[in-house]
């Protein structure tokens, strides 16, 4: 036998009995390996940051507390004795009374309902507004854009509380109904421009990959290749800049409705209960301090996830 019939019939032994020399091992090297994606990178890394656990943990609880507030306190916080007026904790009055005798803590828990709301739904209408407008306006570029850019620039430019007041200003109607749905409506309004330019920019970018080029040339549309091939690519960074407007709009509704301009009593919000608490500081602090705590920590938890979540997703600190 040849000495390169020898060496030949040796590695063609060892690949059949593999790198452990067992019969039948398979060789691994050189095998390939499962592709990571972007979505499981931002999970991994996720699921090690403290602070989005946290940030998830506050949001949850939240979350609960305004679709269940029973869970949470018995007491109605529409019953009010001026007997107990600025009286200490006692049974499950937790933080004690307010100046109108109504349980301060029950009040806190259930104020997180129209807060979370007027937050969720804002969120959600500017999330529509902001991807309507940013596709459209990475998608056809040249004039359109330009149009649409220009809307954004002007829109962007008007302060966003100023503007509020406003138009809250003409608002007449007492219904809670129709006051938040106000306030929704011009939070939506003055506040997707940010929004509009993320979406803008990520579709920009998806337009020039080689699978919407190929749909193209397969025959597909304008629509088609919006909704099934631009618009997954869209989401993402969107819903991160959204998850952090949410936690900037429900401190807006709390401004506003401090101010007396956003939602009013008998509506039970943690703005108009921080007005009524600055006014009797003096005789107790307690019904200022538990809804200010429990305003600061929702929009804490909202812009902590938000950051954390678009940490995870940005491949430029990997």
């Amino acid at each position: 036998m040849s000495d390169f019939e020898t060496v030949a019939a040796s590695e063609n032994h060892t690949a059949r009995r593999g790198p452990s020399g067992e019969p039948g091992a398979p060789n691994q090297v050189g095998a390939p390996q499962k592709p990571r994606s972007l979505a499981g990178d931002a999970w991994r890394d996720l699921r090690r940051n403290p602070i989005f656990w946290i940030s998830l943990a506050l949001v949850v609880l939240v979350a609960a507390m305004a679709a269940f507030p029973g869970l949470f306190t018995a007491n109605d916080p529409r019953d009010c004795l001026l007997s107990r007026q600025h009286a200490g904790p006692s049974g499950g009055a937790l933080f004690g009374y307010d100046f109108q005798g109504c349980d301060t803590y029950s009040r806190a828990v259930h104020g997180a309902r129209a807060s979370l709301l007027v937050g969720a739904l804002s969120a959600l209408l500017t999330g529509l507004i902001a991807l309507t407008v940013g596709m459209l306006a990475g998608y056809f570029g040249r004039w359109v854009d330009a149009v649409l850019s220009r809307v954004i620039d002007i829109v962007l430019g008007i302060p966003l509380l100023l503007a509020a007041i406003v138009l809250l200003k003409r608002v007449n109607s007492d219904s809670a109904t129709v006051r938040i749905g106000a306030v929704i409506f011009v939070l939506a309004v003055l506040g997707w421009t940010t929004g509009a330019r993320v979406v803008r920019s990520s579709v920009i970018t998806a337009k020039e990959q080689d699978y919407v080029a190929a749909a193209r040339m397969l025959g597909a549309g304008n629509g088609r290749i919006m909704l099934r091939h631009i618009l997954p690519n869209a989401l993402a960074p969107a819903i991160v800049v959204l998850t952090i407007a949410l936690g900037s709009f429900i401190a807006a509704e709390a401004t506003l409705s401090f101010l007396g301009i956003g939602l009013k009593a008998p509506t039970t919000s943690w703005g108009i209960d921080i007005d009524a608490g600055r006014v009797h500081m003096r005789e107790s602090a307690t019904p200022l301090v538990v809804p200010s705590t429990f305003l600061a920590l929702t929009v804490l938890a909202f812009i902590m996830l938000g950051d954390a979540v678009r940490d995870a997703f940005d491949p430029k600190l990997r």
